[in-house]
């Protein structure tokens, strides 16, 4: 009886765990051969990075510590005159923590330890391999930490080598799962990608990249229609970042270079289905100038042509 793949993948996380606490010598006693635990170094850094007047109540739901071993690592971090207290000058009931000299300086060795252990870590390893690790390490970091509310930069950037075979597959899988579209409109994607890269004029023709975290989550190219008309064409998001603005921000970025690449016009092809992205146009001005029904892509679908006057 096979298992279900819940239950495989509790099987492959587990595995991993095992693997990577033995990778940093988590099991070991000392850290990185220090007199420190894997825990009492995660306080020392929250005491050297974290909050100048910061309280053993914030470090403990930063780190998820119970609290009364907490309190137990910092009594023993104040024998050793590592961490010292002094009196919050807002709350005289509360304690504010600090390292010492001495705590300051056993961080350093530590932190130069670490730093040290993952340089040869990925000195034994290619620069693409370093790239693959890397962003597993950031992808394992988005997906676990998705419900903690925290900022997300986004970074648009030139493409790289890759990124036009993603754009043509992220479209293919994407449009196929959300709207039941045939390959036929992957193949569309691609042939738009392949005269883009042919064709390239880099005065009047661009495409984005959007990252967030170092993980690509989008894209939009701006083509030469004209010598006065530019088309915008592949706008993406991924489902993991919509809603955090990223489509907003590459319809703008595109727009600003049409004008200042010259254009008077910006004109795009959509269909209606696509309510996210026409909410998006609209709010940015464009106008619809015509509709027509198609079957292109293995269903019926309602064909847009939008133009916006810069």
């Amino acid at each position: 009886m096979t298992d279900s793949p819940l239950e495989t993948n509790v099987a492959a996380i587990r595995r991993f765990n095992r693997f990577y606490t033995k990778q940093i010598g988590a099991l070991q006693e000392g850290l990185l051969d220090s007199e420190f635990s894997l825990a009492e170094a995660r306080v020392l850094y929250e005491l050297a990075h974290g909050d100048p007047d910061c309280t053993a109540t914030e470090i403990g739901r930063s780190l998820g510590l119970d609290a009364g071993y907490l309190s137990r690592l910092l009594r023993s971090f104040e024998e050793r005159r590592l961490v010292q207290r002094r009196p919050s000058p807002a709350d005289a009931r509360r304690s504010n923590l600090a390292l010492t000299r001495k705590g300051q300086g056993a961080f350093a060795r530590l932190d130069a330890r670490a730093r040290a252990q993952v340089t040869a870590w990925l000195e034994g390893h290619s620069p693409a391999d370093q790239h693959v690790l890397v962003r597993a390490m950031r992808s394992i970091e988005r997906v676990l930490a998705s419900d903690e509310p925290r900022p997300r930069e986004v970074e648009l950037r030139a493409p790289r080598p890759g990124d036009m075979g993603w754009v043509i597959q992220r479209h293919g899988e994407l449009y196929a799962e959300e709207y039941g579209w045939s390959e036929h409109f992957e193949a569309l994607v691609a042939q738009i990608v392949a005269q883009f890269v042919h064709e390239h004029d880099p005065e009047r023709e661009r495409c984005w990249i959007a990252c967030i975290d170092g993980v690509r989550v989008g894209s939009i190219f701006l083509v030469k229609h004209s010598e006065t008309v530019g088309r915008l064409r592949l706008l993406l998001v991924e489902p993991s970042a919509r809603g955090t603005g990223v489509g907003r921000t590459l319809v703008d970025t595109c727009l600003q270079f049409a004008r200042d690449a010259g254009y008077d016009t910006v004109t795009l092809w959509t269909n209606a289905v696509l309510d996210a992205a026409r909410a998006i146009y609209v709010s940015r001005g464009f106008r619809l100038v015509r509709e027509e029904a198609h079957t292109h892509f293995g269903s019926e679908q309602l064909g847009q042509d939008w133009e916006l006057e810069l």
